[in-house]
């Protein structure tokens, strides 16, 4: 049985912490899967990542950052995730095409017909089986990653304006209720063992409903 999960939401959504306890609960379970992220998983990626959130100096256009974005997820499906998923694992991806769309798209104005086109290209047409959606005021998402006795830290996603935050989650939001069946939409406000619960309870339905088909 494969089944790819991803995890999408805002800045300070809890997205990795709630990825890497679903992926620490599968493998306790006994269900083969893997865990791995965006921009990120593959050297490719790694060095993209580095690029695109710590370098203060580049000025990164908006179309170039989706590009970055698409090649470093082109690396990661053909390296990583269909590999994985060809050989009957769980995928765990900790972000993947609905963050470029809501970040790219919805929040920076880029045309979201073409994302759509360029993400399926990029990724051969693969679709998360589910995405998990931490949905968090955005105020209170940037106050997590951003606490005021923290030692301060450079990330170019932090330190964009409040307004580009909101319509990350209003795209994130209208996306989710354009597809209810594949999309879960938690409450990122909860604590984190009710979000765990609510995550698992999903997958652990899915993948009940996988094992019956075959």
């Amino acid at each position: 049985m494969n089944l790819f999960l991803t995890f999408e939401g805002g800045e300070g959504c809890g997205k990795s912490t709630q990825a890497r306890a679903l992926y620490r609960r599968l493998r306790k379970q006994g269900v083969p899967a893997i865990l791995t992220r965006e921009p990120g998983g593959t050297l490719l990626g790694a060095r993209v990542r580095r690029f695109l959130k710590k370098e203060k100096e580049a000025d990164i256009k908006p179309e170039a950052e989706l590009f970055l974005f698409l090649a470093s997820r082109a690396q990661l499906v053909r390296e990583v995730i269909r590999p994985a998923l060809d050989n009957g694992l769980v995928v765990i991806c900790d972000r993947f095409a609905g963050s470029t769309l809501a970040y790219q798209g919805y929040a920076m104005g880029l045309d979201i017909a073409f994302i759509r086109a360029a993400n399926s290209f990029a990724t051969g047409g693969l679709r998360p089986d589910l995405v998990i959606l931490l949905d968090i005021a955005p105020e209170l998402g940037l106050r997590r990653r951003l606490p005021p006795d923290a030692a301060p830290r450079y990330d170019r996603f932090d330190t964009r304006e409040l307004a580009f935050h909101r319509r990350v989650r209003e795209g994130y939001l209208e996306m989710a209720r354009a597809e209810p069946d594949r999309w879960l939409v938690v409450d990122a406000g909860q604590p984190p063992r009710d979000i765990e619960r609510a995550v698992v309870d999903r997958v652990r339905r899915l993948i009940g409903s996988r094992d019956s088909q075959g």
